[in-house]
This record gives structure tokens, C-alpha cells and sequence, in this order.
């Protein structure tokens, strides 16, 4: 088995581009890791979203039941029946 020597600029050459990759996967796992946390803040909003649907819709019966069929003129404080 024959051993040679590598130049000081191919040594140069492999550092560099082994440097880079780890520069790299340390930014893959940046990125995964704000995913995830976007990810997270996305299901806390849809949360947050599907309890304020659900109070509009009950509010909404408890006005109808009050009130019967008709708008609400929010500006002036106004029910208008049908």
C-alpha cells in the first residue's frame, strides 16, 4: 500500500468544503427548528380560532333566541327584525 501526500491546496480545498457542510446542516437544523415552532404557533391560532367560532355561533343563538330573526346594527346598539 502506497501513501502520497496531498498538496497544501487540495488540504485547503477539503477543509473548506468540509466547512461548509457543517455550516450548512447547522442551518438545516435552524430552519427545521423554526418550522417546528411555526408549526406550534399555527395549531395555538387554529385552537384559538376554532373557540372563537364556536362563542360567535353561541352567541349568535342566545341573540336569535332573545331576539328572533333580523341584523344587528353594531354601531348603533340596533336589532332589526326580518
Amino acid at each position: 500500500m502506497e501513501t502520497k501526500v496531498l498538496t497544501q491546496e487540495e488540504i485547503t480545498q477539503l477543509r473548506s468544503v468540509r466547512e461548509k457542510r457543517i455550516k450548512l446542516i447547522e442551518n438545516f437544523g435552524v430552519l427545521e427548528l423554526r418550522m417546528q415552532e411555526f408549526n406550534l404557533q399555527k395549531e395555538e391560532l387554529t385552537e384559538e380560532l376554532k373557540k372563537l367560532t364556536k362563542e360567535e355561533i353561541q352567541l349568535g343563538a342566545a341573540l336569535q333566541q332573545k331576539y328572533g330573526d333580523g341584523s344587528i346594527n353594531l354601531e348603533k346598539g340596533e336589532f332589526i327584525t326580518n
